[in-house]
């Protein structure tokens, strides 16, 4: 049963959300937007008008979201008096409530890129077929996350570990504001349990980093340096027929990038395995290479100082942004100080607590 407080509480919320999103403003920039997407038009620039068409959906959308929360909160209010209508109110108050928490939910992810797909890429730190299982626990708890939010997952390359778990592996994960969901997960984390690995029991600590970069599309420009690139082809492992492990259809990217303001140059490796076509795989590969470099000027516009995936960094202790002590019951982000005491809950794909924490807190 709600109360009156909880009305006013939103009414208050909404007015705030209103004030500081300045709606005047925000419909003169939609009318703006449009007049420039014509222009563009006319010019025959169709990629920019739709982009910038787009844009002024999008926030045309809010604006009118915005309206219908003051109007409906305002009805509410003077209808409280009248408790004959408290039954139609308490169901106008709950679809009122929902379409803030969505408005609220959709403005976390206004950076450039969020809107977009994105890759996560999950490696094993030093320390054998410990390391390894951890990275295969990591992965499924994203994929079961991803699965949560609707979004379609696709496991785009995998190496399996010596005895369990994995090496390394790359998901693709589709869907509105991915990249926006995922982008704070990027760091290393570490694990604390009872080796089952292990004959006497010991207690053991392991990690494996995760690396999200957005998934451009083909509103995105990005110019790759043919000169700079190289392929290796192997065999694909694992499930898919034996035309999959008789042909050399997977592909390895080996990209030489120098940085455009230090000089300092690095090998960026892509590994893709999707489909039984090497021309198709080599398709793939070369568009996430050009989401990681993407990325990377990304990280330059916004002056980014996190380091993503630095290949001078160890993934060791004293780096990582969470970790998972299993004989505790505690999971904590290093981060925004978020505990959960049900790690298996978290392993299971229960990561709104941080992520969502994080969005509100960290930005």
């Amino acid at each position: 049963m709600i109360s009156k407080e909880d009305i006013y509480k939103l009414k208050n919320n909404i007015d705030t959300l209103s004030f500081s999103i300045n709606i005047d403003n925000l419909k003169i920039e939609i009318g703006e937007l449009k007049l420039h997407a014509s222009s563009e038009a006319i010019n025959n620039n169709f990629e920019s008008s739709g982009k910038l068409f787009q844009q002024a959906r999008e926030k045309e959308t809010l604006y009118n979201n915005i309206i219908i929360l003051c109007r409906e909160i305002n009805d509410i209010v003077n209808s409280l008096n009248n408790s004959e209508l408290f039954d139609i109110i308490e169901i106008s108050y709950l679809g009122l409530l929902k379409l803030y928490k969505e408005v609220k939910q959709s403005l976390l992810y206004t950076d450039e890129g969020d809107n977009l797909d994105c890759l996560i890429k999950i490696t094993a730190g030093a320390g054998g077929t410990e390391a390894q299982d951890w990275a295969n626990m990591l992965m499924r708890m994203y994929l079961m996350y991803c699965q949560s939010k609707g979004f379609k997952t696709e496991i785009v390359y995998s190496d399996s570990g010596d005895v369990a778990g994995i090496k390394t592996a790359s998901i693709k994960v589709l869907g509105n504001n991915a990249y926006g969901h995922l982008k704070h997960e990027t760091g290393v984390h570490r694990l604390v349990r009872v080796s089952p690995y292990n004959a006497q029991g010991k207690r053991m600590t392991s990690f494996a980093s995760i690396f999200v970069t957005p998934l451009v599309d083909d509103s995105i420009q990005v110019e790759i340096d043919e000169s700079k690139l190289s392929w290796d082809y192997f065999r694909s492992g694992g499930a898919g027929g034996q035309n999959v492990n008789k042909v050399e259809t997977g592909v390895r990217a080996r990209y030489m990038y120098t940085d455009p303001d230090t000089g300092e140059t690095e090998e960026i490796l892509v590994e893709n395995t999707e489909t039984r076509s090497q021309t198709k795989n080599k398709e793939n590969a070369k568009t996430i290479l050009k989401s990681i470099l993407y990325n990377k000027a990304l990280e330059k516009r916004n002056k980014a100082k996190k380091e993503l995936e630095d290949s001078k960094s160890k993934i060791e202790w004293g780096s990582q942004i969470r970790s998972y002590v299993l004989d505790d019951s505690r999971v904590k982000d290093h981060r925004t100080g978020v505990i959960n005491n049900n790690p298996t809950e978290v392993l299971n794909g229960k990561l709104d607590k941080f992520i969502e924490v994080f969005n509100y807190d960290g930005k």
